[in-house]
């Protein structure tokens, strides 16, 4: 192990790396830490979320490529490096019944063969902690419910040099730890959303409270909160970057700065695997290797 601690952080789109533990990766480049997202999909089939940018031909004609620069200014306000596996978005199908999935799209690739690709990465970069999302995806996205499975298989498989030979694939690796990310979550949204109205403010967040009482869900297992409050501002930054899908005017932002730190100055994650000894609940993502590295 080199004295360089390395995070790869894998997305499903572009602009989920900005909403999901930017502030987190953002904390760790300055601390000197290599950073690497790895995004599976180009994000060709997103609608373009942005109300003010609605109606725009130019992007609706371009949205990859405008997706791609998007991803490039993100990735510079970060201070991550950044790679595409190279699928195509599989888009979100909503009906009832749902529609098939279309055809060549990630969520139909063969899961192996598609860990293939991550497995590169990750030989190449050689991360000892990986984040993804969760066997839900986070939320029931196909996109985040495969890079869920080719991240699980990758894990183990970039060590494996019969499933992934070599000569292929590049030499042997092990990560160390890989965790989901869990950011959005109970706790912390009550919590905002309860300082907000506490100081006769209005909460976005009583919807989202709502929709979680009407349908059952499994509350996950926090066991790693970063601090990370006084990256904050980057992170909003980084997202603001990704401006087909989030618009500036809207609930994202509705928090005031200083009741987020105050209130929640953490990034939340669950260790889903660990080849080193560590002890819960962790502050640190590299706990259990840093003392070693």
């Amino acid at each position: 192990m080199t004295d360089q601690l390395r995070l790869m952080a894998v997305h499903a789109h572009p602009d989920d790396e900005s909403s999901k533990g930017a502030a987190t990766m953002a904390k760790y480049v300055s601390e000197g830490v290599d950073v690497l997202v790895v995004t599976c999909t180009g994000g060709e089939r997103g609608s373009i979320l942005n109300p003010k940018l609605q109606g725009d031909k130019y992007i609706e004609e371009h949205i990859h490529e405008v997706r791609k620069k998007e991803m490039d200014e993100a990735r510079e306000i970060l201070g991550v490096g950044q790679e595409w596996l190279g699928f195509i978005d599989s888009g979100l199908p909503e009906g009832d019944p749902l529609p098939p999935l279309p055809e060549g799209c990630f969520a139909l690739e063969d899961v192996d063969k598609a860990a293939g690709e991550l497995v590169k990465q990750i030989r190449s970069f050689r991360p000892q902690v990986i984040t993804t999302y969760d066997e839900n995806g986070g939320y029931p996205h196909p996109d985040h419910i495969m890079t869920h499975k080719i991240s699980m298989v990758a894990f183990e498989g970039a060590a494996d040099t019969e499933k992934y030979p070599e000569s292929e694939f590049g030499p042997a690796y092990q990560p160390l730890k890989l965790y989901y990310n869990q950011g959005f979550n109970r706790p912390r949204t009550e919590a905002l959303h309860h300082a907000l109205l506490d100081r006769g403010l209005e909460s976005p967040y009583g919807d989202w409270l709502k929709r979680w009482s009407e349908f059952e869900r499994v509350e996950r297992t926090l066991t790693t909160h970063v601090p990370c409050a006084d990256f904050y501002e980057i992170r909003d930054k980084a997202l603001i970057a990704h401006a087909t899908q989030i618009d500036p005017d809207g609930g994202w932002f509705k928090v005031p700065m200083e009741i987020q730190r105050e209130v929640w100055p953490t990034e939340e994650y669950e260790l889903a695997k660990s080849l080193v000894d560590t002890s819960l609940p962790e502050d640190d993502l590299f706990a259990g290797i840093r003392d070693n590295a």
